[in-house]
């Protein structure tokens, strides 16, 4: 589905430039961007104010903070999907601190099968989850307008004494021969009514 879209862009947090070269090999043009790489999370905080990326690839140890922190950071705050190289002793634990936060764990050294793999998991997850905000967001719009249109409703009844029914068909109504919705109908009544 990302190839249809725009091409997955991806930022990666390294103090050497062996992880940018890496994720620049593998990664098919077209599909991805050209990985942006930066050598410290201070760094990648500033970028990300300004700008968001499909994935974020943090190499630990990174010469300002081990990197963990801002992995969750990252993980929280954006809509991205996180993956984090770790020593392979370390992987375990560093996996139980972080795994509650979406963020994938790899040991070190890496296996570019294994990087590409995961890069492709991640994107269909963050696919995935961008699906069910769209779904949560037209569902909590819809809620909106039946509070609008039952609300606008129950003025009708109190202040013109119409039936339940009738202020439905009225606000329907007046909705199809203004060809609007149905939410600015209510939003008129509410507005005259209430004021």
């Amino acid at each position: 589905m990302i190839a249809q879209k725009d091409a997955a862009s991806v930022l990666v947090v390294s103090s050497g430039r062996k992880a940018g070269q890496l994720f620049a090999e593998i990664l098919p043009q077209g599909r991805f961007q050209p990985p942006l790489s930066v050598p410290s999370a201070g760094e990648a905080r500033r970028l990300l104010v300004d700008r968001s990326f499909d994935i974020i690839a943090v190499n630990t140890p990174l010469p300002d903070e081990f990197g963990v922190q801002f992995a969750l950071e990252a993980a929280q705050n954006r809509s991205c999907g996180v993956l984090l190289f770790v020593k392979a002793e370390m992987q375990d634990a560093v996996s139980l601190k972080v795994e509650d936060a979406g963020i994938l764990t790899l040991p070190k050294p890496v296996n570019r099968q294994m990087v590409f793999q995961s890069v492709k998991l991640l994107l269909a997850a963050q696919q995935k989850i961008r699906a069910l905000e769209e779904q949560t967001y037209t569902l909590q719009m819809k809620m909106e307008e039946i509070r609008l249109v039952n609300r606008a409703k129950l003025l009708l009844m109190e202040h013109l004494r119409m039936s339940e029914a009738e202020a439905h068909r009225y606000i329907e109504k007046r909705a199809m021969d203004a060809c609007v919705k149905r939410r600015e109908i209510a939003a008129n009544i509410i507005k005259t009514y209430e004021n």
